[in-house]
């Protein structure tokens, strides 16, 4: 395979000042990655739960909606969804929501040109950003993240039998490889963690932290709600979880670069603390399969199924791909972030 101008472009980074951080590496691969295809489906490189089944968004959706009205149906209120894929999540979540009675502008935070396409083909008048700080500093936001934080860089830290070092990548002959930094990095080390063996990893996410703290800052500022739904764990812990997935497989990370989704697992804890550090309300985080079952997906399946009963079988896959432990249930979370002033939502007791 022809190198990607991106890891022609690493390389030469490489070579003329050292290895460079894995956060760098990832940051860099994934932008082009993203900048240059759409990723989803069967045709692409995954799939995630808006495109298993409409439940997902719908349920997302009136999630919101009942927030809503319970917080007096703000008619300011507006709906921003991060990283939002081909739009699909938003196109279900808007159609359940104007059942209630809810139909608020729409505001999209993308960067690829693939991917915006994809959505206003799903999403009319939707209006697009390519960051959170340019989301309107007016009226109640109304927030969803599905698979967004896996994808932004991580940071790791690898402990050795002279401290904590950081993970760096260099070149090997074409290749290129993760190694070992020089600089001593104990001081970044949690206090819980810093005798862990030689060979951990502990991962940090600044970017995920920083933006978490930005949507808090408006959601305290302006009301409103965010709703978080990734793979991760509660943190701090160690372990390696940088991953790369390529035609529906697992794939080396560290090679051809922004040919592939790199993910990692997301510290929810970490975005957490962002949120209480701005006085909002911290909801979860709780499993997705308990998350959809509190709102009711085994009811609103049974009434696609009765619709439906030729997709009967179709429909119970879905949803037990969504909910069961073996499957995402279990390894994807839900986290919300509530202002203050809003009632506490659904899902979470």
């Amino acid at each position: 395979m022809t190198p990607s101008p991106v890891a022609k472009r690493l390389a030469r980074v490489i070579e003329q000042g050292g290895p460079i951080p894995v956060a760098q590496f990832m940051a860099e691969a994934n932008a082009h990655y993203y900048a240059t295809r759409d990723p989803l489906g069967a045709g692409g490189d995954f799939i995630t739960a808006p495109e298993i089944s409409q439940m997902f968004g719908e349920l997302c959706g009136l999630w919101l909606a009942d927030l809503w009205l319970r917080a007096g149906s703000p008619i300011t209120a507006l709906y921003a969804e991060l990283g939002p894929g081909r739009g699909t999540l938003a196109a279900d979540a808007l159609r359940a929501m104007r059942a209630a009675r809810l139909d608020p502008p729409v505001h999209f935070v993308e960067t690829s040109a693939a991917l915006r396409t994809a959505q206003a083909e799903r999403v009319a008048g939707a209006h697009w950003h390519d960051a959170v700080a340019e989301l309107p500093t007016s009226g109640p936001l109304l927030i969803v993240a599905n698979e967004f934080f896996d994808a932004l860089p991580v940071r790791q830290l690898v402990a050795t039998a002279n401290g904590w070092r950081e993970r760096v990548v260099a070149l090997n002959g074409s290749d290129f490889v993760a190694t070992i930094g020089p600089r001593p990095m104990d001081a970044a080390i949690p206090p819980a963690l810093i005798d862990a063996p030689p060979g951990a990893i502990i991962e940090t996410s600044p970017a995920a932290n920083a933006i978490a703290a930005q949507i808090a800052t408006r959601i305290a500022d302006q009301g409103g709600a965010a709703l978080f739904i990734d793979y991760g764990y509660s943190g701090p812990a160690t372990g390696d979880t940088l991953q790369a997935v390529k035609a529906h497989a697992y794939a080396d990370p560290f090679a051809d670069p922004g040919e592939r989704d790199l993910t990692a697992h997301v510290d929810f804890a970490a975005l957490a603390q962002e949120g209480r550090a701005a006085g909002l309300r911290i909801c979860g985080p709780i499993e997705q399969g308990d998350w959809l079952n509190g709102l009711g997906i085994a009811a609103r399946a049974a009434s696609l199924m009765k619709a439906r009963p030729e997709r009967a079988d179709e429909i119970a896959a879905a949803r037990d791909r969504l909910v069961k432990a073996d499957q995402m249930g279990r390894l994807f979370k839900v986290l919300a972030f509530v202002s203050p002033d809003w009632p506490e939502p659904e899902g979470f007791r």
